[in-house]
């Protein structure tokens, strides 16, 4: 306090000179190096005040700050483009899915640059870097054996003549009888579930009753993962801030077991999954979207890795 109160007497001359912005920011060897993300947000609609106070404007404080200590900061987003939300927007406006995400990426930038918020680079998840990047770690966890192959059964549309992802379809929540769940989760209860588990289901395009059909896809091995991703937590939480609701939610999930998770979808509109028997696929979009943060750092700067992968700056 005292060392404060000496700085604020002797005025602004007293602080160090301001760092000259370099392009693009890269991690400096011996200075303190601050990598800023916010939550990717969907690109299937205008962004309204909350989604800028939920997650965008306390970033941009955060790089505000870092930046005012001299720290070497960069700040990315983006929109996030993939996924049956999209999708089913793009149906209601009559667009195909690219035009709709090119449209609405346009009204995200202009309302973040009109609030003024300070991203370094503000991109999105439909480019060549998403789709190398996010093959590139399916390859690997392929090669790894973390991915398991097995039959879903899943709804299917025979009005439509396609099969209906998660958003598609909406029914009565088996868990707490709310009439207008998801196909992927209840927003009343907030448990995941699966669209087959649903009580008078119903497709989304049509009002039809779709029925149940057998289809093979691919899924993350989380079991096979599970000892390491405790002891991880375990270390984490010693050292770390994890929020006390952040820790009852993950605990919950340990505590029942990880399950296996499907990370393809009988789509086009998304990330093309590169393997024979499944090129009909993409990726479902909760394994592609985080990846987005790592690709749009790409479409900045080639030397994306000296930030993402880079422990000990």
């Amino acid at each position: 306090i005292a060392a404060a109160v000496d700085i604020w007497a002797q005025g602004p001359a007293a602080l160090p000179p301001p760092r000259q912005p370099r392009t693009p920011v890269l991690p400096v060897e011996g200075e303190r190096n601050v990598l800023i993300t916010s939550a990717l947000p969907y690109v299937n609609n205008v962004p309204h005040l909350g989604n800028i106070i939920g997650c965008v404007l306390s970033a941009d404080t955060f790089a505000r700050y870092c930046r005012l200590r001299n720290w070497n900061t960069l700040f990315v987003c983006g929109t996030d483009e993939y996924g049956t939300a999209t999708e089913t927007r793009a149906l209601e406006e009559g667009l195909s899915p690219q035009e709709l995400c090119d449209r609405y990426h346009a009204v995200h930038a202009d309302v973040y640059t009109w609030f003024r918020i300070s991203f370094d680079h503000f991109g999105r998840t439909t480019t060549p870097q998403q789709t190398r990047i996010a093959q590139d770690i399916f390859q690997r966890l392929l090669a790894r054996g973390f991915l398991l192959q097995d039959t879903l059964e899943q709804l299917r549309c025979e009005s439509c003549g396609r099969y209906l992802a998660d958003r598609f379809v909406e029914g009565t929540c088996p868990f707490c009888g709310y009439a207008e769940a998801r196909g992927d989760q209840c927003d009343k209860c907030g448990k995941l579930i699966n669209a087959v588990e649903l009580k008078n289901p119903q497709c989304k395009l049509c009002r039809g009753t779709p029925v149940v059909t057998p289809t093979q896809h691919l899924f993350l091995d989380l079991p096979k993962l599970e000892g390491q991703l405790e002891a991880w937590l375990e270390r984490t939480w010693a050292s770390g801030d994890w929020t006390a609701n952040a820790r009852h939610i993950t605990r919950t999930w340990l505590r029942d077991g990880l399950k296996p998770r499907c990370i393809t979808r009988d789509l086009t509109w998304g990330t093309p999954v590169p393997l024979d028997g499944f090129r009909d696929k993409v990726f479902y979009v909760w394994f592609d979207a985080p990846i987005g943060y790592l690709s749009i750092t790409a479409n900045y700067t080639e030397q994306w890795e000296r930030w993402w992968k880079n422990p000990q700056q």
